[in-house]
């Protein structure tokens, strides 16, 4: 199916490695002009060898200042920006007693105020052309128990925050959505970490608790994103769609 993107100027944050890699691929093999932006200089470099047409940006998304300069930077370098991808993210910390409240305000910053940033400087130039597109990259633990607090805490501001602003933006002809990935595999994740460490107890952990019985794959998500970002999900907005085989426990 051809998404309409080709030639659309396309920001994903975090997108070196793993889903916002994947992300990015998949808007370039739709012809859409990408720039990405992550913190570490091998990541990018290893990025624009496995997609040459890719544009790279280095920053720390947790400082505000770097944010903004990058976005600029996006702006000079794209001509423009039709689409942005929230997807950078990370979790930290343990049980909430054993965490500090550094780590609780640090996946904040990392997870949430980067979206709602990145996303309040995209609403300025999107609102003057009249279009655009922001999906912001969740997680089925947003909605619901399991994982990380501090990660949980911040997808969950995420989610609340894609609908609110999904209301304001629409009348401007912006859509806002979400996607919520549930357990992916990919070289550089968690679950690979932890595949490595303990493979019966994985296995199991994916039998009893993902019904399509195997983890997701970083191209599901790309797939899912593309096409929520395109023309394509014309009607959907304030939206936040599980990618999860199943996993999620929620029945909405």
């Amino acid at each position: 199916m051809d998404l309409g993107l080709k030639h659309k100027k396309v920001l994903v944050t975090g997108g070196s490695k793993g889903i916002g890699k994947g992300i990015a691929k998949s808007f370039v093999d739709e012809g859409a002009d990408v720039a990405i932006v992550a913190r570490s200089k091998e990541g990018l470099e290893e990025a624009e060898r496995d997609i040459p047409a890719l544009h790279t940006l280095r920053a720390d998304l947790m400082n505000e200042d770097q944010r903004e300069r990058v976005f600029q930077q996006t702006l000079e370098m794209l001509g423009g920006i039709d689409v942005l991808i929230n997807n950078v993210g990370a979790s930290n910390g343990g049980s909430i007693a054993e965490t500090s409240m550094h780590e609780f305000e640090e996946a904040m910053s990392l997870n949430y105020f980067s979206t709602v940033h990145f996303s309040k400087l995209a609403l300025q130039v999107m609102k003057k052309r009249g279009s655009g597109s922001i999906v912001n990259i969740s997680s089925i633990f947003g909605r619901e128990s399991g994982g990380k607090a501090t990660y949980n805490n911040a997808k969950a501001a995420m989610i609340s925050f894609t609908k609110a602003l999904a209301d304001e933006a629409i009348q401007d002809g912006i859509r806002v959505n979400s996607v919520a990935p549930g357990a992916i595999l990919h070289p550089d994740g968690n679950w690979q970490k932890r595949l490595d460490e303990n493979p019966e107890k994985i296995n199991q952990f994916v039998q009893e608790q993902i019904p399509a019985g195997r983890f997701g794959t970083v191209e599901e998500i790309a797939d899912v994103v593309t096409f929520m970002a395109s023309d394509k999900a014309s009607w959907i907005s304030g939206a936040s769609l599980n990618v999860d085989g199943g996993q999620s426990k929620m029945n909405m």
